[in-house]
């Protein structure tokens, strides 16, 4: 059997997977059926008389996985070449290029092992729980970069994932993969030699399981209403470039950037102004942070909005005896003497943390130039909530951690009526980064029915409903200020309440099914 004819299914899939992706609009139902010639060209190797068949899924998986991640996420090139030589920087991508393709691969191959062992419904089993534990694992070990979870694909058309609010995205996950099992099935039954009902029974089924969530989920976006709790909300958009915000331009002139634009829009009643991440670049002590003169700037701008709290980014260190911590901060200032402060806790592999950092200090120097401290900030053990004068509360989410739908969840749970999302997205270039982590965004908003409001230094800023609607936007690298009335929610959805529930259940049955390999083929061996 010629190698081409597993190497173009493979790219088949990668392609219709890549094209399926945010930010491409309207092409979001292919991932229903993009990994169909994928299953068949596994299939056809199992059946076939190839000698090493598991290394020849494990080739073709691979490649699936290596082409889509690659296509999906190239702007990671961008952002560390920015920094350093093209090899260096050819090399370090290479790890989220391949790491994550490199667990969706090893999820497919222990598909293909217990399929040899097993019945084709255990492997079917087998391959759900496999593929979305893979997808926990990279949300939750040290090197976790969960951007290409299958479920974030739906952000794409979010009018179909309005079930978010009972599953979060490994719902989406799970609804993709069954889709594109059962789509499999039916291509297969179609190809047959089977006449009548029988030939399209299973393309009549598969058709239902794509039809009926779309439906639930599109009668839930007509039918939802939002109460109206209204709060007036300035969102700021500096647009400084973060490759020059620490060397050319001043603190003094940043602060009066952000103050100038949020005065340009505001009104007597605003009730929050929105600063993106690190907007204030100076380090700051937290113990002594009422002394520090761009803290005093900024509530001196407040003063004149009585009602107003103030979130923004700030880069904070804190005392503990002899030891000092440093952190990404999102800080809330008000017109009183109460400051709160939240340390970002979901830290960017290598640029904010070093992952197993005995054995990858050396790459330290590679990510030098994006700010912040290599492996030096800490972060805290819970998700915070800031409260207000008035009581209201809000998520304080910094920038990478809008990836972690069940970490924000837990922020509503503990009081929080909507999310504010502090970023700066200036790393990666006018790419499709920024636009993918802009959609996501629409499904944190689905998953916790909370307003989303959203500031980033270069762009993208802006507003997201509770039913994951775009109600304003900022264009990219563009100085502005936008401002909208949100509506604040104390409801808790199911999801909010149980969190990655579907996650936690595959990593166990994925354990399961993973034991029936060798259990099986110790059975065997013992037979004869």
């Amino acid at each position: 059997m010629k190698s081409k004819t597993f190497l173009l299914p493979a790219l088949l899939s990668a392609f219709l997977m890549w094209l399926a992706w945010p930010p491409i609009p309207y092409t979001t139902p292919l991932l229903l059926v993009a990994l169909v010639p994928l299953l068949l060209a596994i299939d056809s190797i199992r059946q076939s008389d190839v000698p090493k068949k598991g290394k020849k899924v494990f080739l073709t998986a691979g490649l699936t996985f290596l082409v889509w991640n690659t296509a999906c996420i190239y702007w990671v090139y961008n952002a560390i070449s920015a920094v350093n030589n093209a090899f260096v920087a050819f090399l370090i991508s290479l790890i989220p290029y391949g790491l994550g393709a490199l667990l969706m691969t090893f999820a497919f191959w222990l598909y293909y092992r217990l399929s040899i062992v097993a019945s084709k419904k255990i492997a079917y089993f087998g391959l759900i729980s496999f593929y979305i534990a893979m997808e926990y694992l990279h949300q939750t070990w040290d090197l976790a970069f969960p951007w290409m979870t299958l479920g974030n694909g739906l952000a794409g058309m979010h009018q179909l994932a309005q079930w978010y609010e009972y599953t979060g995205v490994y719902g989406g996950s799970l609804w993709i993969l069954v889709s594109n099992i059962l789509a499999f099935e039916a291509y297969k039954v179609f190809k047959s030699k089977l006449t009548g009902y029988p030939k399209f029974r299973p393309a009549f089924i598969w058709g239902l399981f794509i039809i009926i969530p779309a439906a639930l989920s599109l009668t839930k976006y007509v039918q939802y209403k939002e109460k109206p709790v209204p709060v007036n909300v300035v969102v700021v958009q500096p647009n400084i470039d973060p490759y020059q915000k620490y060397e050319s331009l001043p603190a003094s002139e940043q602060l009066q950037i952000l103050t100038h634009l949020s005065d340009s829009v505001a009104q007597p009643n605003t009730e929050y102004f929105i600063w993106p991440e690190t907007a204030i670049p100076r380090y700051a002590d937290e113990d002594h942070i009422r002394e520090n003169p761009d803290f005093l700037t900024a509530q001196h701008f407040l003063y004149k909005y009585k009602n107003a709290s103030l979130i923004t980014g700030i880069e904070s260190t804190k005392r503990n005896g002899d030891q000092v911590s440093s952190f990404n901060t999102a800080m809330q200032i008000e017109n009183s003497a109460n400051v709160q402060f939240y340390h970002k806790s979901k830290l960017v592999p290598g640029v904010e943390k070093m992952p197993f950092p005995g054995a990858l200090s050396i790459l330290g120097p590679v990510f030098d130039g994006f700010g912040g401290t290599v492996g030096g900030y800490k972060g805290q053990q819970d998700p915070g909530v800031f409260y207000s004068y008035g009581g209201i509360g809000a998520t304080p989410v910094i920038c990478y951690e809008s990836l972690w739908g069940d970490w924000i969840g837990k922020s509503v749970k503990n009081g929080a009526q909507f999310i504010t999302i502090i970023t700066n997205d200036g790393w990666w270039g006018n790419t499709s980064g920024k636009d993918q982590h802009f959609l996501y965004a629409t499904l944190r908003a689905i998953e916790t029915r909370r307003y989303v409001v959203r500031s980033a230094n270069t762009g993208i800023s802006g507003f997201i409903n509770q039913t994951g609607d775009v109600v304003k936007q900022s264009k990219w690298w563009t100085r502005t200020a936008l401002k909208t009335d949100i509506n604040l929610n104390d409801e808790i959805t199911f999801y909010t309440k149980s969190g990655d529930l579907i996650a936690k259940l595959c990593g166990l049955t994925a354990i399961f099914f993973a034991l029936i390999i060798p259990y099986r083929k110790w059975g065997k061996k013992n037979k004869h």
